[in-house]
């Protein structure tokens, strides 16, 4: 054994010790005398990295949510809380934020698409569907949605977006397979557009989507292209039946009305007619009862009266030749008769034109008159 002064008991030496004296040999070799101390800055350098650091530190531990926007901190990739609104705190280099636009209303297409010139391309796969009574439609309809719950819409559903197109069909299509064809062409579109809407809010709840449904409108509700002139001659024959009875009930609300005006208005000029009738029966009826009276009380003072009342009557409508008794002896006496037939026809015909001038007036009150009554 050969002796060795640094190993009195004449060990040898060990291995591992020597492979890590090398080690550290080697990695004083990378860096410079004086090792970590000689690469940090000194005096202002120094402070300008200090400030640089505060700096980043302050801008990774501050940030600020828009009045639009709803804020989701991840700690490590975790969801641990919802900030709302304006300027908050987070740990640096720890925790993350998301900010989705909460008020933001966004827009899913279904049965088409839109290009970005504007123009629209429709998506046969998601259009076509089947009604209740068997026949086919082309339906295309957009879907409006903002979200609810922020967390539950970031972490919960890996493509909300597509999720609510193919939620939305699935919709569609039960309601639309529940309406006939003339419901879903004419007046039936605000009933199917709100069944798709609950259903479609139904099932996006049951899987927390976090997203509220605003509105599902139905853009076009067309038949197939192949069966299009079809469909067109038959809702233009329903459309001409609307309008003819339309138009006959229109006639119908106009004519009875005015039917019903035109018998109420008889009813009642013959009630006023048959009253007048009456009023002026019993007026006759009294006069005569007072004329009586008076002249049961004076007969003659009344037989008198109403022989010169009658001859007021007749004689300004008679043809009258006075002459004087001495002259009437040297005349011959002469009778026309055919002018008196003449004169007699036109003084009927006055007199039943008076009458009937008399009947349209109004009677007045009776009085005491006994004019044309005889004893």
């Amino acid at each position: 054994m050969v002796w060795d002064p640094k190993d009195p008991w004449g060990k040898k030496p060990d291995p591992l010790e020597d492979a890590l004296k090398q080690a550290q040999s080697q990695l004083k070799d990378l860096f410079p005398p004086g090792g970590f101390k000689s690469l940090l800055p000194s005096g202002g350098i120094l402070n300008l990295v200090i400030a640089a650091v505060v700096i980043l530190f302050i801008w990774q531990a501050v940030f600020i949510v828009a009045p639009d926007e709803e804020g989701v901190v991840k700690r490590f990739g975790v969801p641990v809380r919802t900030v709302e609104p304006g300027p908050h705190f987070k740990i640096p280099f720890a925790e993350t934020v998301l900010q989705p636009k909460v008020a933001k209303l966004y827009r899913v297409e279904v049965g088409f698409r839109t290009s970005q010139q504007g123009r629209q391309q429709m998506v046969p796969q998601e259009a076509l569907m089947l009604t209740g009574d068997m026949n086919i439609l082309a339906i295309e309809f957009i879907v409006q949605y903002k979200i609810k719950e922020a967390g539950e819409f970031l972490f919960n559903v890996a493509d909300i977006h597509e999720t609510i197109g193919k939620a939305a069909e699935a919709s569609m299509r039960e309601v639309v397979g529940k309406s006939k064809i003339d419901e879903a062409l004419t007046t039936g579109k605000a009933v199917i557009q709100q069944d798709t809407m609950t259903l479609l809010q139904t099932i996006l709840d049951q899987y927390h989507s976090g997203v509220q449904i605003a509105a599902v409108q139905l853009q076009d509700v067309d038949p197939p292209e192949a069966v299009a002139a079809a469909f067109k001659d038959v809702t233009n024959a329903k459309e001409d039946r609307e309008k003819l009875i339309n138009q006959a009930q229109g006639y119908r609300n106009d004519i009875i009305p005015r039917a019903k005006g035109e018998a109420a208005e008889l009813v009642n000029r013959a009630k006023g007619f048959a009253q007048a009738r009456v009023n002026r029966s019993q007026g006759e009826a009294n006069r005569f009862l007072a004329t009586l009276k008076e002249y049961n009380q004076s007969k003659d003072v009344i037989s008198k009266r109403i022989y010169i009342e009658t001859m007021e009557e007749i004689l300004p409508n008679m043809e009258k030749i006075i002459i004087d008794g001495k002259g009437g002896e040297r005349l011959l006496p002469y009778l026309p008769l055919d002018r008196r037939s003449k004169l007699t026809a036109a003084s009927g015909a006055k007199a039943s034109s008076q009458l009937e001038s008399e009947e349209s007036r109004p009677e007045p009150s009776p009085t005491l008159k006994s004019r044309g009554a005889r004893p």
